[in-house]
């Protein structure tokens, strides 16, 4: 059995010699260690040993076991600095090479213009409100003089949640729910969403963003209307733009009338984008109805107001020659790596 040990010593020491792979390095822990090993083997038949024998052969298996087991650890921790070395030999990283440049973001283009249009009203003294999309139908119609039984129902592509909760038509219910909170003098404006049931076409969508104006003061006049949005196309636009005012009717402003910027793309001869017409209508302003201005608590004997909506992807359309808005929602990369 001494002569036994001795073998499974010699034995482990040129297995291990030879191990060039943690795999086979396990295998040879099993072989030789395990608990169907050779040195277990040999140990089970200590029982047939006499008194004397026992702690002799005892010692020397705890010996060889020993041995083996470091021998095990030294060979393991030698496998793993040279698969360590390999991996980084193979994984080598020059850090002198010029890194990759990853991709940047950019801001929409109906994002800028959005940005810039505010920009050009604070400047002008006006402040941002917001309200909520889903409206109530009170303040989308009724508040500004639209009753239920009014014929301009007829005419609006509303989407209804139910009798008296809409999609908002329009940005103009957060003017109502401004002038019930705040007093005169008020000089705000309210960009967002809104929802209307259009055909999609090169100038259409279904969804898309208007940006309203309000100023309510002492002595508001129609000049006031017409000398504020031409700052506001001159500064978007620059100073050659050409803006015509029509009359027009809403049913929240009186009078009213309708701003048209002549086309860019074709200079006013007309072309499919102006449907011929050489002008591009851009939004839609009048003075505030008197009738609005009792809706909401304000003394229309006392104070005065114009209001104005626009759409913004028109207003981008004009400002970056852009002659279908569909290419606004469509996320092609070719189109918004442009701005």
């Amino acid at each position: 059995m001494k002569t036994a040990l001795e073998n499974i010593g010699k034995a482990a020491a040129e297995a291990l010699q030879s191990c060039s792979d943690p795999k086979e390095l396990d295998a040879i822990r099993v072989r030789f260690l395990g608990k169907k090993g050779e040195l277990t083997a040999i140990l089970k038949q200590m029982g047939k040993l006499s008194a004397e024998e026992r702690p002799v052969i005892g010692q020397l298996a705890n010996e060889v076991r020993s041995r083996i087991e470091s021998a095990v650890a030294e060979k393991s921790a030698i496998l793993k600095e040279e698969q360590m070395s390999r991996q980084l030999e193979e994984e080598h990283i020059d850090v002198t090479m010029p890194g990759r440049k990853q991709p940047y973001g950019k801001a929409h283009p109906l994002t800028l213009v959005m940005d810039e249009i505010k920009e050009i009203f604070l400047g002008m003294g006006f402040d941002v409100v917001s309200g909520p999309e889903v409206e109530y139908d009170h303040y989308n119609f009724e508040m500004l003089n639209i009753p239920k039984d009014h014929p301009a129902r007829d005419t609006q592509d509303t989407f209804y949640i139910n009798e008296n909760i809409v999609l908002r038509t329009q940005t103009s219910p957060v003017q109502v729910r401004t002038m019930e909170t705040r007093r005169p003098p008020i000089r705000v404006i309210s960009p967002g969403r809104v929802y209307r049931s259009d055909a999609i076409d090169a100038t259409h969508s279904p969804l898309f963003h208007q940006i309203e104006g309000l100023v309510v003061d002492k002595g508001v006049t129609m000049a006031d209307l017409k000398g504020t949005l031409e700052i506001f196309v001159k500064r978007l636009y620059g100073e050659d733009s050409v803006v015509r005012f029509r009359p027009h009717h809403f049913p929240f402003t009186e009078p009213s009338a309708e701003l048209d910027v002549m086309c860019f793309n074709c200079h006013g001869k007309g072309c499919r984008l102006c449907k011929g017409e050489g002008w591009i209508e851009l939004l839609g302003c009048g003075m505030v109805h008197p009738k609005v201005l009792q809706n909401c608590d304000i003394d229309p004997e006392e104070y005065s107001g114009f209001a104005f909506g626009m759409g913004l992807e028109r207003v981008v359309m004009r400002r970056f020659n852009i002659d279908d808005l569909r290419l606004f929602y469509e996320n092609d990369l070719r189109f918004l790596d442009q701005f």
